[in-house]
């Protein structure tokens, strides 16, 4: 006899499978042989299988670490090599910029750089995503979250880029819409609310 799988199926309830006989053992030989295949593809022996897995997926995943940061250095630098320009709005230090080849998801930590960077100011980044959609994120740091509030000024952004909404906190919003190839006036439509002293 040999378990095949177990699963709760109520409270205190367990499901057991099993095979027997010539059953079981065909069971056993499928899985021997899956063991078999998979440690030859890994050049390791099959006892060592597990550990080579384990090895191998940590090392995928700090290689997707190492990709992400790269991609952001990457696009933050831009056509120049070198770190974006901050612009004065008023009195207001701004840093936007649009950048793509960045997962939307990874802006923020983008924003949250620009904003340890800037040290005082506003950070607005536009992500323009391969199929021409966009995200954008507006940062405010702590000390000019009285004076703007980043859900109001990350809405005047996703309107340029075709999109209603977004939501955050007053330093820190993201939104997003349909025309990345607006980004540039997306990013316009903060600085300008940033010189009406909106936001």
């Amino acid at each position: 006899i040999t378990l095949v799988s177990e699963s709760g199926v109520a409270a205190g309830v367990r499901r057991i499978e099993a095979k027997t006989g010539a059953a079981a053992r065909q069971h056993l030989n499928a899985k021997a042989a899956t063991l078999h295949a998979l440690a030859a593809l890994m050049n390791t022996p099959e006892d060592e299988a597990g550990k080579r897995l384990s090895a191998l997926i940590d090392e995928r995943r700090k290689l997707d670490r190492d990709l992400s940061d790269a991609r952001k250095k990457l696009a933050m630098a831009g056509d120049g090599g070198g770190a974006p320009t901050v612009a004065e709005v008023g009195d207001i230090k701004f840093l936007g910029k649009a950048v793509s080849g960045v997962e939307v998801k990874d802006l923020k930590a983008l924003v949250d750089e620009a904003k340890q960077t800037i040290g005082s100011g506003v950070v607005a980044i536009v992500g323009v995503t391969g199929d021409g959609k966009a995200g954008v994120v507006v940062g405010v740091t702590e000390d000019l979250t009285a004076r703007f509030d980043a859900v109001t000024l990350v809405r005047a952004a996703a309107i340029e880029l075709g999109g209603k909404g977004g939501g955050g906190r007053r330093d820190m919003a993201q939104a997003g819409g349909p025309d990345g190839s607006a980004s540039q006036n997306a990013i316009d439509a903060v600085s300008a609310m940033l010189l009406r002293g909106a936001g």
